[in-house]
């Protein structure tokens, strides 16, 4: 708790009241803002409200998206998979001009893997930040939205910045949070528009697909146009397996131990004693050390054999059936989703994608799947751009989306 306080204190917010197990954190800087039920906010208490927001300061980090008018970065209240409350930070960006009639179009972003300490979240970013190169450049896709008229919220997950672990892979957890954020935006700025589109990359591919899912019923006061998916993540149990096999280094075991750490504290039933040696458990702790970038290129998970790290017979089954029910391809959608691969991509496989697109389409959802030659992971971000923001647009503009899901592309074969 004491590390909670003072990273809250360290982005300028006077924390001092205790609720359950988050401070209560009020912005010290004079906001300028529209709701005038946000004013005197010390003499409030968060409440439990899904989205409810708890403080909003003005924002000129790294973090901040340039083309806007105003950004924020804010703290509000969202729902644990388990239904508790729990303290989500993350960024609010509005752009300039006057808002159209209905309100500022909304996308709210869910990002790609960062890291699992709080310094990796995205809204702590600095331009010397361990995990710069990456979000620079979806800020950069970002930006281009807001230059254009659109309002950015993007969240940094439950459990990332704040209090408990990240929700990593956990469909749910990210979702709420991704909804909950625009509901904060609100509160912020009332001219928020209720229509939204949600756009997600990697670990945030997972989450853009989830949060499309459940948005219509967790927050009906919204209108879902459609989604946009990134190399998502999938197939995560398939990813163990061959982890507990694996003769060699692979990239894949920095991320897995992310998730290993998640669903153990999201999912009581996995016990991580049954599944890694004690060496791999010590070892553990090293993730909080430094960000992804930083765990990819050196140290103990970077360089070692995944099998080592495995006892004989490890209890898989608890986490394979979380793993289950965090698969991004059984979700119902009802807006229509834009699927996005590279063919060079080493970090997903482009198999797996190519079985999320006709797991998609096969459980009646529409599906605009397009591959990109030679597009790398994180690559296929600038790549796929300008189809994007147009896809986008076109939500906007009430046209109709077109599904390729009679004859999708093939990402794996096009290698």
């Amino acid at each position: 708790m004491k590390v909670l306080l003072a990273l809250f204190r360290a982005a300028g917010l006077s924390c001092g009241l205790i609720i359950g197990s988050a401070p209560l954190c009020l912005a010290e800087a004079e906001l300028n803002r529209q709701d005038p039920s946000l004013d005197a906010p010390s003499s409030r208490r968060p409440g439990p409200a899904r989205g409810a927001l708890i403080s909003a300061q003005p924002l000129n980090t790294a973090a901040a998206l340039p083309s806007a008018a105003r950004n924020f970065l804010v703290l509000y209240n969202s729902r644990t998979p388990d239904d508790s409350d729990v303290v989500v930070s993350g960024t609010v960006s509005v752009p300039a001009g006057n808002p159209p009639a209905g309100g500022w179009p909304l996308i709210t972003w869910t990002h790609g893997t960062t890291g699992l300490a709080p310094h990796c979240a995205p809204s702590n970013d600095t331009v010397d930040g361990p995990e710069h190169r990456y979000l620079s450049a979806t800020q950069a896709m970002l930006d281009a939205f807001v230059r254009h008229g659109y309002v950015v919220v993007a969240t940094d997950y439950q459990g990332f910045g704040g209090a408990g672990v990240q929700a990593y892979l956990v469909g749910m957890g990210e979702a709420r949070s991704a909804i909950d954020i625009m509901r904060a935006a609100r509160k912020v700025d009332l001219a928020v528009g209720t229509r939204y589109v949600v756009m997600g990359h990697s670990q945030g591919g997972q989450a853009d697909l989830f949060t499309a899912a459940i948005g219509p019923d967790y927050a009906p006061e919204f209108t879902l146009l459609g989604n946009v998916a990134m190399a998502p993540a999938s197939h995560i149990g398939e990813l163990v397996q061959e982890a507990v096999i694996g003769s060699h280094p692979s990239p894949i075991l920095p991320f897995l131990t992310y998730m290993l750490q998640s669903y153990a504290a999201y999912y009581p039933e996995i016990a991580l004693e049954r599944i890694l040696k004690p060496r791999a458990l010590e070892h553990l702790s090293d993730t909080w050390d430094g960000c992804i970038d930083d765990a990819l290129a050196a140290g103990y998970w970077a360089e070692s054999i995944p099998s080592h790290q495995f006892v004989t017979q490890p209890d898989l089954s608890p986490l394979l059936k979380a793993a289950a029910a965090n698969e991004p391809g059984q979700l119902r959608i009802v807006a229509p989703t834009l699927l996005i691969q590279g063919t060079s991509d080493r970090t997903i496989p482009p198999k797996n994608i190519d079985a999320v697109a006709r797991d998609l389409c096969r459980v009646g959802d529409s599906v605009s799947y397009r591959t990109y030659p030679d597009a790398s992971h994180a690559g296929v971000v600038d790549v796929a751009r300008s189809d994007i923001e147009a896809w986008v647009n076109a939500r906007f503009a009430g046209l109709e989306a077109t599904s390729n899901c009679d004859e999708p592309p093939s990402a794996a074969a096009s290698r």
